[in-house]
């Protein structure tokens, strides 16, 4: 279980007054390059983005509470959208993750009773998080979810979606995959249980219509294990031409299991991160579906600002969509400039 806190204000209502509409409009104009500290400190000093002023609006409390593996680097950039969020509309934010789903319910809680302003949230796993959601909700806290909940996050009573309809994301790439000629294809999932995930390759399944595909489960906490066992699977089957991972870290992994097993299989993947950037540079890895999680954070962070200084909602009570879109050889070098600065 991951906490990164501190103490903050306490909540002074749903809604606060805003001082100046002006504030509110300028503030929303750009990104800034310091983010807001995961500690409550003095914003932390990135590489990216681009100068705007503190809204001078009240300080507040927001509390991020993800799923998170220790060591996936796709979190950072989760992070860094929030970080530049909150150091944009003077917000104290508190960032904290544990992959089990029964723990992150607990650090929702904390939060809770910690009487923070607003809630950021990820749904990987939705219904051992929908009590503690609930009660946020009860509590008179405004909950945002992203990245993970998208069929669940309205059920749960809660306002503001930001993330990718992971199904229509898988389907892309199947077809993705059909019209690259693949024929047998493997997409392995890092996290049994995590609907995001085995939505993404229910999607491949559903989209990919060249040929079949299987699915192999792993366990992320455990990358070594990761390596063996693909490596094993495609040693047991040389059939297999094509890899789907569902993470970066994962995708890399794959690189080396494929060098390991002598395979041909071409590797393609969900999310990024700077060392996936260079293997699709180098071409290591051919594509990758992006659902922008700096974004992800950026708005959730945002959006809950917005509420509790003008009461406004964003998507019109539907998901508002930061993907899927692709990245490959067409336009890698751009988003390699992005991923510089640590933010694609």
């Amino acid at each position: 279980m991951t906490h990164h806190t501190s103490r903050g204000v306490g909540r002074t209502g749903s809604l606060r007054v805003l001082r100046s509409g002006a504030v509110l409009g300028l503030a929303l104009c750009a990104t800034v390059a310091a983010g807001c500290s995961s500690t409550g400190g003095a914003p932390e000093s990135t590489a990216g983005g681009s100068n705007a002023g503190t809204a001078d609006t009240p300080r507040a409390t927001i509390a991020m509470i993800t799923h998170e593996v220790p060591g996936d680097t796709f979190w950072d950039l989760i992070r860094k959208g929030a970080e530049a969020a909150a150091a944009k509309d003077n917000i104290e934010l508190r960032y904290s993750s544990d992959p089990e789903a029964p723990n992150q319910a607990n650090l929702v809680q904390s939060a809770i009773d910690s009487k923070v302003d607003g809630i950021a949230v990820t749904l990987a796993k939705p219904d051992a998080m929908a009590p503690a959601v609930e009660g946020a909700i009860a509590a008179g806290i405004p909950v945002v979810a992203f990245n993970s909940g998208y069929d669940s996050w309205k059920a749960q009573g809660v306002s503001q979606y930001f993330g990718q309809d992971e199904t229509i994301a898988g389907e892309a790439a199947g077809a993705r995959l059909a019209q690259d000629g693949a024929k047998k294809t493997l997409c392995i999932i890092q996290e049994q249980g995590q609907v995001a995930l085995e939505s993404r390759c229910a999607g491949v399944k559903q989209g990919f219509t060249g040929g079949s595909t299987e699915i192999l489960n792993v366990n992320s906490k455990d990358m070594p294990s990761v390596e063996a066992t693909i490596t094993a699977k495609l040693q047991q089957d040389p059939s297999i031409d094509h890899i789907v991972a569902l993470g970066a870290p994962i995708a890399l992994t794959a690189v080396q299991s494929k060098a390991n097993a002598g395979s041909d299989a071409t590797i393609v993947t969900f999310d990024t991160n700077a060392a996936l950037v260079e293997a699709i540079q180098s071409g290591d890895v051919q594509w990758a579906i992006d659902q922008q999680p700096y974004l992800q954070g950026y708005l959730a962070v945002d959006s809950l600002w917005l509420y509790l200084n003008n009461g406004n909602t964003i998507g019109g009570g539907t998901p508002v969509l930061t993907g899927p879109a692709f990245i490959d050889s067409s336009n890698i070098d751009a988003i390699a400039e992005y991923a510089k600065n640590g933010t694609r």
